[in-house]
């Protein structure tokens, strides 16, 4: 039987992931007492690098909205590991933080963060109302222009 928050991807016709696998030595995820925290998650899709480029260059806020939520399913996808599948272990999302690759001028990171922000609020509703970070930098692995990581509170098994 499908649990409440996968009848609610279902309901937004959104299906999380498999997660990538790490391009680096590193864990996906770490559990530790209740909390899950995912490592950075970038433009990845299907294993392949979907959008590439710098903010205020070469990538338009739509697609910088879009690559930040495909980073959000990308953490999603890690969390939902591990949970053991089971996302209605997460009691709250209490931080995600975005890197943009940006040039100095841009200013818009609010903006192109609140894909990864709403995404969560839709999903979890009042749970998934987090605190957060988006800061620009000068580059991101891979040229990608967004990289996202989170922080969740999770339910015991």
């Amino acid at each position: 039987m499908a649990g409440r928050i996968d009848a609610r991807l279902a309901e937004l016709g959104i299906d999380i992931p498999v997660p990538p696998i790490p391009v680096a030595s590193y864990l996906p995820y770490v559990v530790t007492g209740n909390l899950v925290v995912v490592a950075g998650q970038v433009t990845l899709e299907d294993g392949k690098v979907k959008y590439v480029g710098r903010f205020g260059e070469s990538i338009s806020i739509e697609d910088g909205e879009a690559a930040t939520r495909l980073c959000a399913l990308n953490v999603l996808s890690q969390l939902k590991a591990a949970c053991d599948g089971d996302l209605d272990r997460v009691t709250k999302v209490v931080r995600l933080n975005a890197f943009f690759n940006a040039t100095p001028d841009f200013l818009d990171h609010p903006r192109v963060m609140n894909a990864a922000s709403d995404l969560m609020a839709e999903i979890f509703g009042e749970a998934g109302k987090h605190t957060r970070v988006g800061v620009g930098v000068t580059s991101l692995p891979l040229g990608v222009p967004v990289e996202l990581d989170g922080i969740f509170e999770i339910a015991p098994a």
